[in-house]
């Protein structure tokens, strides 16, 4: 099993990164500020002007710990990992059934259910522990529909049928997280997933958040030996991790989505901490983006029982098991993929 190790987040600008001894030594300024041991680290995340030695690279990638670089607002934009794991078969049989028609229904059924159910188990909860509340009918409604569209998955679906119940079910879902903010409504008011770049401080936050939860679902991936880049449910396009954006819609609303909201209706951050650029887009400043990493880190931490391995695991580690299941079903070893429905 595979440690629930951290992941080191480097956000101040124009550090540096570079190996010492069997660390990795954090230098700014010519001073070293921070020393790592590597067999503590999962992975390094290195936001905006940050360098990274080629010795760290080349110790990084021997220890199986991925370098990931975005920008400093969170976009992706290059990844360093070492030798794949796995071993060939297990790509060969992920491509015979991504290419051949309809090959990969059966997974993606899967994902999009656990969409849905994981959707509306969200909804259920604001709903309970806020029945009064502004919006709850809506809410209502919007849970009655995702139930509805569950229980058409029971048929027979095409891909195209499935991505069209993905992309309603994310549709019925957003057209009321509105109502899920509970505090600071004239700050963070939502009326709509914008991205690329975000247009208000809540679409900020969860682009924020879905780019964490991408990072982490790419590198368990690749650490099983699956290719990332070819999905079951998403389309492949150059440059896009197709089965990583198959992993997040499991976790999307169960991970991400909680975090945003507690950080918003906790007050834990402030609109202070967001500007509008020239482009139009909303960013977070520094001070911010550590508030959401720190919550972020802490989200993952929570345990739980994985719904399918009856084991007691926690949060941060569901995408590398996730992926370890998906690997064993391609393999042979399980009938079926057991997609992410917590109880």
């Amino acid at each position: 099993m595979k440690r629930h190790l951290n992941t080191l987040f480097v956000l101040t600008q124009g550090c540096y990164l570079a190996k010492k001894g069997q660390t990795i030594a954090v230098r700014l300024e010519k001073e070293t500020r921070l020393r790592v041991p590597i067999h503590t680290v999962g992975s390094v995340v290195c936001f905006g002007q940050v360098g990274v030695s080629p010795f760290l690279l080349g110790f990084c990638a021997d220890h199986g710990v991925p370098v990931t670089f975005l920008s400093l607002h969170g976009r992706f934009r290059a990844r360093s990992t070492g030798r794949t794991s796995g071993n060939v078969l297990l790509r060969r049989e992920q491509y015979r059934r991504t290419d051949a028609p309809d090959g990969g229904a059966a997974i993606a059924r899967g994902i999009v259910l656990a969409k849905l159910v994981n959707s509306r188990a969200t909804l259920q909860r604001v709903r309970r522990n806020r029945p009064d509340a502004a919006g709850a009918r809506e809410v209502e409604r919007a849970v009655l529909r995702l139930g509805h569209q569950l229980r058409q998955l029971s048929g027979e679906l095409t891909l195209d049928d499935l991505r069209g119940f993905e992309g309603e079910a994310a549709r019925v879902y957003f057209s009321v997280f509105d109502h899920l903010i509970s505090q600071q409504k004239d700050d963070f008011t939502f009326q709509g997933r914008s991205r690329r770049p975000p247009r208000d401080n809540v679409n900020a936050l969860l682009s924020f958040l879905y780019t964490l939860v991408r990072h982490d679902c790419e590198a368990a991936l690749e650490s099983v030996g699956l290719d990332p880049a070819v999905g079951f449910l998403h389309r492949e396009r150059p440059g896009r991790p197709s089965l990583a954006l198959d992993l997040i819609e499991e976790l999307r609303s169960f991970l991400a989505d909680r975090v945003a909201l507690g950080l918003i209706n906790q007050r834990q951050v402030a609109t202070s901490g967001f500007k509008t650029a020239e482009t139009g887009g909303v960013e977070m400043d520094d001070a911010t983006r550590k508030t959401v990493l720190q919550a972020y880190q802490k989200r993952k931490q929570d345990e739980l029982e994985h719904p399918f391995l009856r084991e007691k695991t926690t949060l941060g580690l569901v995408p590398h098991l996730q992926a370890l299941l998906l690997a064993r079903h391609l393999r042979g070893d399980l009938d079926a993929y057991p997609a992410f429905v917590p109880k």
